[in-house]
């Protein structure tokens, strides 16, 4: 007995151990990433339009803030903060929406603000549950020299403790929902394999855990504190007003339904119950046969001392009561059974479709372009990593991988638990490859975007990687179709080539883990349909004005490469160059920046020379996304000047 126990202690320390280098692969890939110097960016939302704008220079204080975004925010009452030129924090009234505007916030601010730059920071959630940070500045008669940092993004910790428990739960939702369909369906034996169970068990807790783990760290995530904050109230009861939370909670009802469901679907296939089954039929037996006995006896003494007619209808009523009794157990079975194969089943599929809504509905999927399309794919595409992920992992634990002193070629048979995988596995690769394509082209947009955008680079990664699960999972559906052909089936391979299946098995598991972390770091990743902005690069003609005060400008023209042409600071490179393509030197050239489409003033670029000929703009403010105007006026001697007028379009 005590070495049967030691037995089972070993193979469970086995199973955990190998768990546990999953778990820690997809840790490891997601600091990996996270802690690289090319850090991602988190902001999905981006700024519309400010009022005042960026940069401007105000006669008196206004007497608001107003931003609009391209999609719903929320915000508390940390959102927003108005520093002045020493850093200090001042009043400012309560954050609000404009007019009711779910895009829009608004801030009112004190009366009494001096002359100087004063820098207004804002920092908060877009409706793909992820933080969006920014800071505009303003001034008040006069620009001061210097004006207060500002701090925008969110804290180390808090961002990888984030993006691991996004992982967790990915990863958990493999677990669950490809491991209790390979053990409760695929799998004819699974119900009574201890590991199976084991396994769909941790994965249930798995992704219960990376969703606690996700609510927590919500709220300093979207206040921009530090991983103390997950023990604060108040950011925890922010954290459960928004959709993200609501989303999180539902996911958590829905584990425990699928776990009770998951429950029920083995108990009955455990092997405590058959023993129970098989242990009490003999019991009722031996009762009946002892009834049996009893009742002849007594019937005996009733025939000898009572008339016929009263023997008679002691035996009928014996009879109707026992076949009564056989008539209720018969239906208190087969309204259980009709429960196992009605219910459990619905509750089972419900709770599976339920469960990626909780992802989908919070993330890149909702926003943007074709949601009603988006949504129902994202929800495909997870649905299907889930069920093969989860379901290949515990085909290596509980088929192909032996379990203690078993027979080293195989621990149970292969049939047909393998073949049945192998089905799946090609409808699930299918399903990921058609929602792969639409979904690259909806968060992508253009090829350019792939390689200038961290978003595109994950997801030629993420490529990568799938192309070389597809090798693998290619060599194992040979395998099957070619030793399911042979008259021995799957059970005669040779244990060499058994053994190269496990290989192949256990490079698809690390593989798949590695996919399971580029996903989890994709989706606090800005799509590269919003993040690319394509460099501008343009060429206008000098007007022939001023051609007539300087000879060098004649037929010459004036290049200007504007990067990255986005809402923010910008670097705007220009070249006066003339018929010949030579640079063409001139005594100075000032610009201004203006909105064509919008009644906003005009903004004040600074050019300096960085080459005769070649003028540069460092730091040359875009307030919002749309088009503009970049006037530059060239002074071509002491009394002549002639405006250059650059359109672009800043994405």
């Amino acid at each position: 007995m005590t070495h049967r126990i030691q037995l089972a202690g070993h193979r469970w320390a086995r199973l955990v151990t190998r768990l546990a280098v999953v778990l820690l692969l997809a840790a490891g890939g997601l600091v990996t990433n996270l802690a690289s110097t090319a850090q991602p960016a988190y902001a999905h939302a981006y700024l519309v339009e400010t009022a005042p704008v960026d940069g401007a220079v105000l006669a008196s204080p206004p007497a608001e803030v107003q931003l609009r975004f391209n999609e719903a925010v929320s915000f508390n009452e940390r959102s927003i903060q108005l520093l002045d030129t020493n850093a200090e924090k001042l009043p400012i009234g309560t954050v609000g929406h404009v007019d009711g505007k779910a895009n829009t916030a608004q801030v009112s601010l004190p009366t009494d603000l001096a002359e100087g730059t004063y820098v207004l920071a804002w920092r908060v959630t877009s409706a793909d549950s992820h933080v969006v940070s920014g800071a505009l500045t303003f001034s008040i008669g006069h620009p001061s020299a210097t004006a207060a940092p500002v701090e925008q993004d969110a804290h180390r910790a808090v961002v990888v403790v984030d993006a691991i428990g996004r992982a967790l739960a990915f990863l958990g939702m493999a677990l669950a929902l490809g491991g209790a369909l390979f053990v409760a369906v695929l799998w004819p034996a699974g119900r009574t394999d201890r590991r199976g169970r084991r396994i769909v068990w941790s994965g249930f807790a798995v992704l219960a855990a990376g969703t606690v783990v996700v609510l927590l760290v919500q709220g300093p995530y979207a206040a921009g504190t530090s991983l103390a904050g997950v023990l604060d109230p108040d950011l925890l009861g922010a954290a459960l007003s928004t959709r993200l939370g609501h989303a999180l909670l539902a996911r958590l009802v829905i584990v425990l339904a699928l776990g009770v469901a998951f429950g029920l679907a083995v108990r009955h296939g455990s092997p405590s119950a058959t023993t129970a089954t098989a242990t009490t039929a003999p019991a009722i037996t031996g009762t009946a046969a002892i009834g049996t006995a009893a009742t002849a006896t007594a019937t005996t003494v009733t025939a000898t001392t009572a008339p016929a007619t009263t023997a008679t209808a002691t035996i009928g009523t014996a009879t109707t009561a026992t076949a009564a009794t056989e008539k209720a157990t018969t239906g208190t079975a087969g309204a259980a059974g009709a429960t196992r194969r009605i219910v459990l089943p619905a509750v089972a599929a419900v709770g599976a479709i339920a469960l990626p809504l909780t992802w989908t509905l919070t993330d890149h999927a909702q926003t943007g372009l074709q949601t009603w399309l988006a949504v129902p794919a994202t929800s495909l595409h997870l649905l299907a990593m889930a069920l093969w992920l989860g379901g290949l992992i515990t085909l290596a634990a509980c088929v192909l991988i032996p379990a203690g002193r078993r027979e080293t070629s195989r621990a149970i048979t292969l049939e047909p638990a393998l073949r049945r995988f192998s089905g799946l596995a090609q409808v699930c690769f299918a399903v990921i490859a058609a929602t792969g394509v639409y979904l690259s082209w909806r968060q992508v947009g253009t090829w350019a975007a792939l390689g200038a955008t961290d978003f595109g680079r994950l997801l030629l990664g993420k490529l990568a990687v799938v192309l070389a699960v597809v090798g693998l999972a290619a060599g194992a559906r040979r395998f099957v179709r070619r030793r399911g052909r042979e008259p021995l089936g799957l059970d005669a391979a040779p244990a060499a080539a058994v053994r190269r299946l496990r290989r192949s098995v256990v490079g698809e598991i690390l593989l798949g883990v590695a996919v399971v972390s580029i996903t989890a770091v994709l989706v606090n990743t800005a799509p590269a349909r919003t993040s690319y902005a394509p460099p501008v690069h343009t060429t206008v003609p000098v007007p022939a004005a001023a051609a007539e005060s300087a000879s060098g400008l004649r037929d010459a023209s004036v290049e200007v490469n504007i990067v990255p042409a986005r809402p923010g600071n910008n670097v705007a490179d220009i070249y006066l160059t003339g018929p010949d393509g030579s640079l063409v030197a001139v005594p100075e050239i000032s610009g201004r920046l203006e909105s064509p489409d919008r009644d906003v003033p005009a903004l004040p670029v600074t050019v300096t020379a960085a080459e005769p000929g070649h003028y540069v703009a460092n730091s040359m403010s875009i307030p919002f996304p749309g088009e503009w105007v970049l006037r530059l006026d060239i002074r071509v001697s002491d009394f002549d000047e002639t405006p250059v007028r650059v359109r672009f379009t800043a994405r």
